[in-house]
């Protein structure tokens, strides 16, 4: 952490007032490159803001945060590749909030489409757009985005840094720079000459860099395309890892918080007597909808915020789980927000065709990250420091400094390492809660952790979803689908809350993962929904793909068995002309999981697809019935990435991502009773476990001719996938979940 203090100082300044001051100044400040935010000490070299160099050696800086997906390995193998070093020589830290660490890929995955479909222009437009993200800072861990945002971008960061090394050595050495050669961190002469480039750091620091060196061709790659080590596997192994739970700094106090659990319900009084006369309790401070305590531990912090007397106001939202799905169905029948896709006829049935509808219904879910909400804040009255695990550093930033009453310069934000992400840390509540008793207490660094119960019920969840899907088969294919899907946005609400942005307009996230599946269906139409509900939602892994993979890919199973055809092979010849890459992954999960649409007495096999964040994923799951419940007992997956950068990592996230799905599908929701979250702790939120996890094997293809997404593609498929099977093993469809109230599983 002392390193990244040395490293990581802010060096620029960007404000809205900026960025609206004038059409040829908006145009300049997109072309002009972003400024590097390191500040090396003399005799180092910060060539670009992802490479510093000194006299210790090779330091890489991850703008991506670290939350067990792996992206500081693969992030650092794209620079290292250009560089010439080995990982083993590097260290990788997370980057300051900086402009110049923007995420280049979220813009245009916005942008409207298909994206399957996508051509070369839109593409190159896509990629265009992306640098829109440099003005307002969008610097975001997300959206299965950070090997798209850096791959070309680290590369040329690497490329940049090992030119300007050989151009040191060749003033140095007096020989031409087109002599020159490198190889495992030294710049080498003709003659054999090695110069190693922690000694050329002082004077490359003086070197202004070349703009657009060439990048190596993939044919003459050493470490991309290869699975590498992790490079926090050891100090994950040996407990030396920091993550923002175990932050400590002299004199540090410990707290612990109360909010509200009538969500969105105000505090109206409160009776701490019992909590400041216990020995050690330091601070009572009151907060907007709640109060928190601070002592000496956190066990104790814990204690006396839980003996104080709190009059809580009621929520205003529906009082129960039944009413606020009332109030989801009733939005199907308002006027659409958005019909993204509207091929053909729906209003139509065709002449001879079967007519098939069903309605579907997922619940509200919690991110459940491991490793519970905190953060370490110290204020000094002209200063800020602020540590946690966090998606979003630079809106992390200045909203703890409008906190604070400081300017964005004056606050410095540390990305720990996090345990668990998953989309719940790029909200902003737990970094602004500990700067709220940061400045109560000046001068005193001040860590606070959310207890379990606290982090459960006051997530910011998937929201809930209830679909309606007509569709009609004939001759053996579909011949219509139209589907009608309900929840909240999402994306307005976290918009809103990062970036102050308006609720308004189409939200194709709502209905990602049902309008942009890549089946040739003649009458196609999907209409989105937003629920007028106040109920705090954000992105969880995988978002609108995954309630919607779940309605459409398990529809798309229903009308298979209506057309009486195998499932497989009715979605895949859907699918062959449609996008090759998709019906790839489905010909390879076949082939894998031996895919005969057979199964013998009490085992269920279930097939499922979904396109999601530029990656297909197909799945095979296999049930088996035993005495103590039905067991997941095999599952297979395909994806194709494209470009898969480290195998490794990509296999484990598929794994992951199905994993996450199948626990929320069997056993997860968060239900309400007088506007309080009922699930408190894990008891509550079962996950699978050991014993009941399948056997997986997955095929990572690369015939996608554009890279897609890793860390959440492989969560979608695996709740229809899952339900799916349980339909081929006990002849009841699954239309709800979570699925452990309508089957006997093992648990």
């Amino acid at each position: 952490m002392s390193r990244i203090g040395k490293i990581a100082r802010r060096s620029f300044l960007v404000g809205s007032v900026a960025i609206v001051g004038g059409v040829g100044f908006g145009l300049y400040k997109v072309r002009q490159p972003a400024a590097n935010p390191l500040t090396p000490p003399e005799g180092a070299a910060a060539i670009t803001p992802f490479v510093l160099i000194d006299a210790q050696g090779i330091t890489l800086i991850s703008p991506r945060a670290e939350m067990g997906q792996g992206v500081h390995t693969t992030w650092a193998a794209l620079i290292a590749e250009e560089l010439d070093v080995d990982m083993a020589d590097v260290r990788v830290i997370h980057g300051p909030a900086a402009k110049a660490y923007y995420n280049s890929a979220v813009v245009g995955d916005a942008l409207p489409g298909r994206d399957y479909d996508k051509s070369e222009f839109q593409h190159s437009v896509a990629e265009a757009l992306g640098v829109l993200g440099k003005l307002i800072s969008f610097q975001i861990t997300g959206g299965s985005t950070s090997m798209k945002d850096g791959f070309t971008r680290m590369r040329e960061a690497g490329a940049v840094a090992r030119e300007t090394l050989k151009l040191a050595a060749a003033e140095q050495l007096g020989v031409p720079v087109g002599q020159l050669r490198t190889a495992q961190g030294k710049v080498i002469a003709p003659d054999g000459t090695e110069l190693p480039y922690t000694a050329l750091a002082g004077a490359a620091a003086e070197i202004t860099p070349p703009s657009a060196p060439a990048l190596r061709d993939a044919r003459d790659w050493r470490i991309l395309g290869k699975s590498q080590p992790r490079v926090d596997m050891v100090a994950k192994s040996t407990g030396t890892a920091q993550f923002g739970i175990d932050v400590r700094l002299p004199d540090m106090r410990f707290a612990a918080l109360r909010i509200n659990p009538a969500l969105g319900g105000t505090m109206q009084g409160y009776d701490d007597t019992a909590a400041r006369a216990m020995p050690g309790v330091e601070k009572v401070v009151p907060l907007t909808n709640g109060v928190a305590v601070v002592a000496c531990n956190t066990w104790l912090a814990q204690q006396a915020v839980d003996a104080i007397k709190v009059q809580w106001g009621a929520s205003p939202n529906p009082p129960d789980t039944d009413a606020v799905f009332a109030r989801i169905a009733a939005a199907l029948d308002d006027a659409p927000n958005s019909t993204m896709r509207d091929d053909g006829d729906v209003a139509t049935l065709p002449t001879g065709a079967t007519l098939v509808e069903a309605a579907y219904r997922a619940p509200y879910l919690a991110h459940a990250t491991m490793e519970p909400m905190n953060a370490t804040a110290h204020f000094t009255g002209d200063a800020l420091e602020v540590w946690c695990g966090n998606q979003t550093p630079v809106f992390q930033r200045n909203t703890c400094a409008k906190i604070a009453g400081l300017e964005p310069e004056a606050v410095t934000i540390h990305t720990t390492l996090m345990g668990g992400g998953f989309g719940r840390r790029g909200e902003l509540d737990f970094a602004s809660y500990a700067t709220e008793l940061a400045v109560a207490m000046p001068g005193v660094p001040v860590q606070l952790t959310w207890s379990r119960a606290e982090d459960m019920t006051h997530d910011f969840y998937r929201p809930g979803a209830v679909a309606r899907f007509r569709g009609a088969v004939q001759n053996g294919k579909a011949v219509m689908v139209d589907g009608q899907i309900a929840a909240q946005s999402a994306v307005h609400q976290a918009m809103g809350r990062l970036a102050g942005l308006p609720a308004a307009g189409p939200d194709k996230v709502l209905v990602e993962g049902a309008f942009n599946q890549p089946y040739a269906i003649p009458n196609y139409r999907i209409r989105g929904h937003i629920a007028p509900l106040d109920i705090p939602v954000g992105f969880w892994r995988s978002v609108g793909n995954s309630f919607n993979g779940f309605f459409h890919d398990t529809f798309l199973d229903e009308l298979a068995h209506a057309a009486g055809r195998d499932p497989l092979d009715f979605r895949l010849q859907m699918m062959r002309g449609e996008h090759a890459p998709s019906a790839g992954c489905l010909e390879t999960v076949a082939q894998m999981s031996n895919w005969t649409g057979k199964t013998p007495e009490g085992v269920g096999r279930g097939v499922a697809f979904t396109y999601s964040f530029g990656t297909p994923v197909a799945q095979v799951v296999e049930v088996e019935q035993t005495e103590d419940g039905i067991r997941i007992a095999r599952a297979w997956i395909a994806c194709d990435m494209g470009i898969a950068l480290d195998r490794s990592i990509v296999e484990a996230q598929m794994v992951g991502g199905m994993i996450y799905g199948l626990s929320a599908a069997c056993f997860g929701e968060i239900t309400f009773a007088e506007g309080r979250v009922e699930q408190q702790n894990f008891p509550d939120y079962d996950g699978l476990r050991i014993h009941n996890t399948p056997v997986t094997e997955v095929s990572v293809l690369e015939t996608n001719a554009h890279m897609g997404g890793a860390g959440e593609p492989g969560t979608p498929p695996s709740m229809p996938a899952l339900g799916n099977a349980l339909f081929d093993l006990t002849g009841r469809r699954a239309r709800s979940l979570p699925l452990m109230h309508d089957f006997d599983l093992l648990v």
